[in-house]
């Protein structure tokens, strides 16, 4: 900084033909308090040979042995398009200057007319323009990017198939990554042919646009098995073979829930492959599902087989199948976690499973936003 607070003059490049008009700018800049280091060049061919990356304003004069007019001025454009470029005109090519101006250089000065402040205030100007025009332009960028990515990621969340009928069904999903719709948790449901309802929930260790993606992969690898008629067992089996890969490092994991409930709708089928038990509210009673684990997640060991669990529904029954994020928020924003106890004393206080006053009420006690991704469904029939 100088004495007066004004940053240093930063380098400059001079592309200008005539020696004495050079020699003019050279000696004007010399006033400046520690002037900045010009390097000359005589035309468009040299002042591609000396431009480095340390340059950050190109003063140009439109008449040069090689390129003349705007065609000299894009060809500086081109070859610096980060930089600030200001055109150098005579007396009587003001009309010139504005041209430039419109073709995208940030300011002209007419030489007879410039001395040392203005020059210097100019070139100053004229590299803080460049700098908030670039800085618009990464922004526009970077919500476009957005905007594309909001698209693709709304167009890869499920849309279950299960039309209107007994069963309700509810869902929701809230990634732990700020500014990101998509999460390695993933969930679907899908009504068969024969009137059977299956859904899957599914965890894939980490966080991040990778564990999404695999999300994404497994989850439409299920409902592809699942209209295909493959159920149980050996969609696990083909489902660990698509984890192990497409998965970026062999350490990932994932756990999931499936279930299947029958076309009567009074008795369904899990599997609990290494992931939390569902919470069942049967004829009025609140409990998790009993008889697990059936396994142990995907991606960790060969050649293994997930046992099913028999779960009986009855005629009146509500059915939440979660991720551990609903359950691993701290309490109180301590070491200890909420856990499926606490979700449950959640169920009991409301009187029933309401997805969102559950959300809340898990946000509430955790004391700021849940910081780890959350998958929920709630699968519930009316006698």
């Amino acid at each position: 900084m100088t004495a007066h607070g004004l940053p240093e003059m930063p380098p400059l490049l001079l592309i200008e033909d005539d020696a004495g008009d050079a020699f003019l700018v050279e000696e004007l800049l010399q006033e400046v308090e520690k002037p900045p280091t010009i390097t000359w060049a005589r035309s468009i061919a040299e002042a591609r040979q000396r431009f480095n990356r340390d340059i950050q304003c190109v003063l140009v004069d439109l008449s040069l042995p090689d390129a003349d007019g705007m065609e000299a001025l894009r060809e500086v454009l081109a070859m610096a398009p980060d930089v600030a470029v200001l055109v150098l005109t005579g007396l009587n090519d003001a009309h010139v200057g504005i041209a430039a101006v419109a073709e995208g250089a940030e300011d002209f000065l007419v030489k007879q007319d410039v001395d040392a402040r203005l020059l210097a205030r100019a070139i100053r100007y004229a590299i803080e323009r460049k700098r908030a025009d670039l800085a618009h332009q990464r922004l526009i960028q970077s919500e476009l990017t957005s905007r594309e990515n909001t698209r693709l990621e709304y167009g890869l969340l499920p849309v279950p198939l299960l039309p209107q009928g007994p069963v309700a069904h509810q869902c929701r999903y809230l990634p732990g990554r700020q500014r990101s719709l998509l999460a390695g948790d993933f969930y679907d449901t899908v009504q068969g042919s024969d009137g059977a309802i299956h859904t899957v929930i599914g965890d894939v260790c980490g966080h991040g646009p990778d564990e999404a993606a695999l999300g994404v992969a497994l989850r439409i690898a299920w409902r592809t098995l699942t209209l295909a008629g493959i159920h149980g067992d050996e969609a696990l089996q083909t489902l660990d073979t698509v984890l192990k890969h497409e998965r970026r490092s062999p350490e990932i994991f994932t756990t999931l829930c499936t279930a299947t409930i029958d076309p009567s709708l009074r008795h369904a089928t899990m599997h609990l492959v290494g992931h939390p038990p569902p919470v069942l509210i049967r004829e009025g009673r609140l409990d998790v599902v009993r008889g697990g684990p059936s396994g142990p997640p995907l991606g960790i060991f060969p050649d293994v087989a997930w046992r099913a669990i028999d779960v009986p529904l009855g005629e009146e029954w509500s059915m939440l199948l979660y991720t551990d994020g609903l359950t691993e928020a701290t309490v109180g924003g301590g070491p200890d976690l909420l856990g499926t106890d606490g979700l449950l004393r959640i169920i009991d206080e409301h009187g029933g499973i309401d997805l969102d006053r559950i959300i809340d009420r898990v946000t509430e006690i955790n004391r700021e936003a849940l910081s780890d991704d959350l998958a929920a469904v709630l699968i519930s029939r009316k006698g």
